[in-house]
């Protein structure tokens, strides 16, 4: 069974979205897919602008291992689309990204997705303790 949605207020950074004709499928709102590509978007814009990881050159790179999407509302072309973003969860090498999507101003998420992301070393593939100036950046996105 589905949560409720989360407002505006349980996110901690903010970006703004522009949604593309191509978005909409057939049914005339976002297609399920493409709210994955948002929720990267949001999520990798994040870490490149203001968690200092030089993605995908650095030593140290995230793997999608887990990743989730509930619908509460239709979102669509020509919506402003509005990228909440918090982490859930910060472990030693993971992270739980947590992404609200919302139509404009509106305080409703119209859906709540989550990514996590084990840290990895990016010559062997195996996980690493996340850098330090990394899981700093990170504690700023956590609520409460």
């Amino acid at each position: 069974m589905p949560s409720s949605p989360p407002q505006r207020a349980a996110y901690v950074h903010f970006t703004t979205m522009t949604s593309r004709w191509r978005d909409n499928d057939v049914y005339a709102h976002m297609n399920n897919a493409v709210f994955y590509e948002y929720v990267d978007s949001a999520v990798n814009g994040w870490i490149l602008a203001d968690g200092g990881l030089d993605v995908p050159n650095g030593p140290v790179v995230g793997l999608v291992v887990a990743s989730s999407c509930e619908f509460h509302a239709s979102l669509g072309f020509p919506d402003p689309v509005i990228a909440g973003l918090r982490v859930g969860h910060l472990g030693r090498s993971s992270v739980r990204y947590e992404v609200g999507r919302f139509r404009g101003a509106e305080e409703t998420a119209a859906a709540q997705a989550a990514f996590t992301h084990v840290y990895v070393d990016s010559a062997t593939r195996r996980p690493v303790a996340l850098p330090d100036h990394f899981r700093t950046a990170l504690t700023g996105l956590i609520v409460g």
